[in-house]
């Protein structure tokens, strides 16, 4: 079992304060030199300016966990001059990312919403002298547009997935598919990952929706499903929130889910109160996405300060999944967001 995240920056010194959320915010102020010994600056002693563009923070616990971690890693003590810009929405990123560029931040830093649109402004990056680290997620671009790539496998965690409900050798499989917001690599990966599997075992998806990460959409397809009298006995939703909001809507009526229930329950993420459900049996599956990128991008810009050649293109979070014959409460205290 790895080393918490947290406990891991205490020991590099890297755990510090917030700064306050907005859709855009800089750090800006202080001593222009200041940095920590595991931080990093420009061989002139300023602070480094990253522009770094993310998902909305409220989306879900895994992106509230991932924008903290980089709030608290890129911070003007560690020899940074950080702003942040917030959307869900692909042409406000890339709007984002023009202005960085203008600004002339030295590195951008993407969680793009849609894998697609990126080739322009990413040359645009380039071609200003600002070196693009991708993180979270992939996006359909050459690869010599950006420095690297710290993402999570979304393919792998769809396939990891699909590979444990075969497992559980169910004499019917009948599926509600509860999707994230449509385009985005999670969504992309993890809906690959199940219609893969439902083509290769003749599994049944009786309806497949997106619900844009949302509980409360992802109840009311739930509830047209059951309304219909259609059959099914597993919920695959692409992350927590909305298997918790599918959840809810079993609940109203009646039907019984998780270990000894009729209705497997399957969630992305981790986050901590989804792992004690599955800790206590009320679901039946939880598929690890690490939010904890910050460290990694931070020892690359490091490298990259330090004038060492980037070798590695792409880095894969390390990852896993929970079951409710497996979870402990040593697990989620490790793993938990």
């Amino acid at each position: 079992m790895s080393i918490s995240r947290r406990n891991f920056l205490k020991g590099l010194g890297l755990v510090g304060g917030t700064s306050g959320m907005a859709v855009l915010a800089g750090c800006n102020g202080g001593d222009s030199g200041a940095s920590t010994d595991d931080g990093a600056s420009s061989g002139s002693g300023e602070l480094i300016s990253v522009g770094i563009i993310n998902n909305d923070p409220n989306e879900s616990g895994y992106r509230t966990a991932n924008d903290k971690d980089m709030k608290e890693t890129f911070t003007e003590d560690n020899g940074f001059n950080a702003e942040f810009a917030y959307s869900m929405k692909n042409e406000e990123q890339i709007a984002s990312a023009q202005q960085f560029i203008q600004n002339g931040v030295k590195y951008l830093l993407v969680s793009a919403a849609d894998t697609a649109g990126w080739d322009t402004p990413l040359q645009d990056a380039k071609d200003a002298g600002t070196q693009t680290i991708l993180f979270d997620r992939v996006v359909d671009a050459p690869e010599d547009l950006y420095v690297a790539a710290v993402v999570s496998d979304m393919d792998a965690e769809g396939k990891t997935a699909c590979d444990w409900l075969a497992e559980q050798q169910l004499p019917e499989y009948n599926i509600i598919h509860i999707q994230g917001v449509m385009g985005s690599a999670a969504q992309v990966g993890r809906t690959n990952g199940l219609n893969d599997a439902a083509e290769a075992n003749g599994w049944n998806i009786v309806t497949q929706q997106a619900a844009d990460w949302n509980a409360e959409t992802a109840q009311q397809i739930t509830q047209s499903v059951i309304d219909a009298g259609t059959p099914f006995n597993v919920i695959y939703a692409e992350n927590d929130d909305m298997a918790k909001g599918a959840v809810a809507a079993l609940d109203a009526a009646g039907i019984t889910h998780g270990k000894d229930g009729d209705v497997v329950i399957m969630g992305f993420d981790h986050n901590t109160w989804a792992l004690e459900e599955v800790m206590a049996g009320n679901w039946n599956y939880d598929g690890q996405c690490n939010p904890y990128q910050a460290s990694t991008i931070l020892d690359i810009i490091k490298k990259l300060e330090a004038g060492e050649e980037i070798t590695e293109k792409t880095i894969i979070m390390e990852e896993g999944y929970a079951d409710c014959d497996t979870c402990t409460q040593e697990y989620i205290d490790e793993n938990g967001i």
